[in-house]
């Protein structure tokens, strides 16, 4: 259940959030303008390419990780294939994870690391496993950990994680808003200087400005009727998230939310994209879990029974190109169900900026549910 009225309780909240979550994604804008700072400091701007990467080569642990690279790939399309190192292990503890190289790995990749540990041992030897193939390696993780001494090592280019005093006090979150700006925000400005994707700094500020524009209107503060990211969270207080995108940078959005729903707060999400996801989740939303389903009587005493689970689309758009879009389908599908929809579009601008939006309200709305959720 959802103690909706904790969402308009600042002071609740702060009390609720043992692990920074609220604060991370508040200060969002302030992380990347650190991170970016810290990018510069350790001489990407200096770099001179010899030329683009055959691949790009990402390794890490947890949701950072992964969003990391799947953000990544979704930016830079073709120019060099995005491959992230999926560890194997036995549990996901930094000294059980294993990364290995695939074979054809070689002088013409780059692999690049991002952890917000540092600490696990196989991470070093891929760092030095790269620098004896001959592969570049560029990694941002935590300053003074055996990983930047094994990058330093391996002569790559290590770039420290802008981190917050509030991250020490209880242990990170793969999905918090804080460590997934500290990691991609150096990838940005680094596959920027190699000509892969679009991310000078005078962009990296436009992101770290529309990061605080969001903060501005999703903020604790903000009243839950004036608060889109409250709205979100309250409307999928006992719904099944069925999350459709559109777009090529709202795909990596609406996978990022599904991960932080179940990390943070704990719920399950389906993820799609449009069109094929009316396709794929056609059968889903006609099946009990639609909003119309409900075989028992309609009379029976209900008061003292959990609400029942039922389906709730949340569709994320990009802004679309040309008036060609699946939107109009994805309502009709919906509401022909009987399935209530949720809409994020972020306003205009940059393709990094409206990413940006995109991820922040839905960051908003994970942590929300997350700290308003009760047994």
């Amino acid at each position: 259940m959802l103690d909706e009225s904790l969402l308009d309780t600042p002071e609740g909240l702060a009390e609720a959030d043992h692990r920074g979550l609220l604060r991370g994604a508040a200060e969002a804008g302030a992380r990347v303008r650190t991170a970016a700072r810290h990018a510069a400091e350790a001489g990407i701007g200096g770099l001179k390419p010899d030329g683009r990467p055959r691949a790009v080569l990402i390794a890490g642990p947890g949701a950072a990780a992964t969003h990391t690279a799947d953000l990544l790939g979704a930016l830079a399309g073709t120019g060099s294939p995005m491959v992230r190192l999926a560890p194997t292990g036995v549990a996901p503890a930094a000294g059980a994870l294993r990364w290995e190289l695939p074979g054809w790995a070689g002088s013409v990749d780059l692999l690049l690391i991002a952890t917000p540990d540092g600490t696990e041992p196989s991470l070093s030897l891929l760092a030095d496993q790269a620098y004896r193939r001959g592969c570049s390696v560029a990694a941002v993780a935590p300053p003074q950990t055996p990983l930047a001494e094994a990058v330093t090592g391996a002569h790559g280019l290590f770039v420290p994680m802008a981190t917050a005093p509030y991250d020490q006090e209880e242990p990170l979150a793969a999905s918090s808003p804080g460590v997934f700006w500290a990691l991609l925000t150096p990838l940005l400005a680094l596959l920027d200087r190699i000509g892969l994707l679009g991310a000078p700094p005078d962009v990296l500020e436009k992101i770290a400005d529309r990061l605080d524009h969001v903060a501005e209107r999703c903020g604790p503060a903000i009243a839950a009727y004036s608060n889109p990211a409250k709205t979100l969270a309250a409307e999928l207080a006992d719904a099944l998230p069925v999350v459709w995108t559109e777009g090529d940078s709202a795909g990596p959005a609406g996978r990022r939310f599904a991960a932080a729903l179940a990390e943070l707060a704990g719920r399950p999400a389906v993820v799609a994209e449009l069109p094929e996801a009316l396709a794929a989740h056609s059968a889903l939303l006609a099946g009990p879990l639609a909003a119309s389903a409900d075989p028992d009587d309609f009379f029976r005493d209900r008061v003292e029974e959990a609400p029942a689970l039922h389906a709730r689309v949340v569709l994320l758009r990009d802004r679309p190109i040309g008036g060609l879009t699946a939107a109009p389908a994805a309502r009709d599908v919906a509401l022909s169900h009987d399935t209530p929809i949720s809409e994020l579009e972020p306003e205009e601008g940059g393709e990094l900026e409206t990413l940006a939006e995109l991820i922040a309200v839905t960051d908003f709305a994970a942590v929300y549910l997350a700290l308003a959720s009760r047994a």
